[in-house]
């Protein structure tokens, strides 16, 4: 079991919701990101998702997209984050998942980034763009290499596809809360109680909610339907509108305002 699995092992055990916090490796730089990450983890961050900066993030609104934008600049490539990951590794036991799209793991090479991930101390990946269709070459590669495959169900995916989703994930599956790119939304979309029926009814795994989440009252609706809530976004504006010796402190106060959504369940 990867580190992942254990997390939402001991969050059931103990009663507690889990926030997965996203932020864009090497925005702003790759040497900075380490000790964001433990920012995030001071603040109450369970779980990390390294964003792999890509050209044609199809799926990103615009401020992770910029962050993309600046990580590129600052010479981040996927080689670097898993030099990023390691580096958090050699201080920090939280799971980790590389989140990216299909193109630079294609470049990368499969087994490759299988086993250099795991070498890292990465904990699992998840491909925004990956065809789940398609992806039993990936899953199999992956797991190969003791990596969780995380996958995207959205409000407008199938019946068979969310069975497919629920065969090929590990770890847990993450809901898309609506249609559309990343973003900080005022209200949830009413498409999300649906889709945690949905997905319920044909997997056992945790379920973790994004994309729109980025408010505590956000995690508060939440808490009580899922395992999780992943917020994006808003601490990579967090990040974006800080720069400077204080943003370590600003993204850890930002964090624990969103844990303390859960109330009891944090």
């Amino acid at each position: 079991m990867t580190r992942i699995g254990r997390l939402f092992d001991c969050l059931k055990r103990e009663n507690r919701k889990g926030l997965i916090a996203y932020l864009t490796a090497g925005d702003p730089t790759p040497e900075q990101t380490p000790a964001l990450v433990e920012a995030l983890v001071r603040g109450g961050a369970d779980l990390i998702e390294l964003g792999v900066p890509f050209s044609d993030p199809i799926a990103d609104g615009p401020v992770i997209q910029r962050a993309g934008e600046r990580a590129l600049k600052a010479g981040t490539s996927l080689h670097i984050v898993l030099e990023i990951a390691r580096k958090i590794r050699a201080t920090s036991d939280v799971p980790l998942l590389l989140f990216t799209y299909l193109n630079p793991v294609v470049r990368y090479g499969l087994d490759r980034l299988g086993a250099d991930a795991a070498a890292a101390g990465i904990d699992g990946c998840l491909l925004t763009d990956a065809s789940v269709e398609e992806a039993e070459a990936y899953v199999a590669a992956m797991h190969r290499h003791g990596l969780d495959t995380v996958f995207l169900a959205a409000p407008t995916s199938t019946e068979r596809r969310l069975k497919l989703l629920a065969q090929y994930s590990t770890g847990f599956v993450y809901l898309v809360s609506r249609t559309g790119v990343t973003g900080e939304r005022d209200s949830l979309s009413s498409a999300v109680a649906p889709l945690i029926r949905s997905v319920r009814a044909v997997t056992d795994l945790p379920l973790a909610v994004g994309f729109g989440v980025s408010k505590p009252e956000h995690v508060a609706e939440l808490g009580n339907q899922v395992e999780a809530v992943v917020v994006g976004s808003a601490i990579v504006r967090v990040i974006e509108q800080n720069a400077g010796p204080e943003l370590p402190q600003r993204l850890e106060e930002f964090t624990r305002s969103l844990k303390g959504g859960f109330g009891a369940h944090a």
